[in-house]
């Protein structure tokens, strides 16, 4: 691994840790989502299915698990069900319109968190970070564009 992954892989987690969301509150229909819950739905489009199996292994997590977060979150209308058409076996996950709205209303990070500790920073401390986050984030849509969403990036390539 490269320095540079390295010290990215060490500063990530200690920003998510500072500011992430605990739960996010539907508006709408008042619904509490967990993080975990949202983040499930941050994993899904609306329109180009994944299938369970594949969200279990990309979340690191078993099929067993996922599909008592799906059955909360089909129930409360963020996401829906559908078969693959090439194999009726594989159960295909969709964001609903809901579901779509949640996750585009909601981030991971929670905005007031973000907001205070970018406070503590020199205006050209933030500057700076801003800049260096626009840039990896420039970097990641363009990794997407060549590699795809994760989905299928094998650990092989990797190395």
């Amino acid at each position: 691994m490269s320095k540079a992954a390295a010290e990215l892989l060490e500063h990530y987690p200690k920003i998510y840790f500072a500011c992430h969301a605990q739960h996010v509150h539907d508006e709408e229909n008042g619904n509490l989502l967990t993080s975990k819950q949202a983040s499930l739905l941050d994993h899904l489009d609306i329109a180009e299915p994944i299938s369970l199996n594949g969200l279990a292994k990309h979340l690191g997590i078993t099929a067993a698990t996922t599909c008592v977060a799906v059955d909360r979150l089909e129930k409360l209308g963020y996401l829906k069900r559908t078969r693959s058409e090439t194999d009726r076996r594989t159960v295909q996950l969709l964001l609903t319109q809901d579901g779509l709205r949640i996750s585009q209303a909601t981030s991971v990070l929670d905005p007031k968190r973000v907001a205070a500790m970018l406070e503590q920073l020199t205006d050209e401390e933030r500057e700076a970070g801003l800049k260096g986050l626009a840039i990896l984030a420039k970097a990641a849509s363009e990794f997407i564009q060549t590699h795809g969403s994760g989905w299928s990036y094998s650990d092989e390539t990797n190395q």
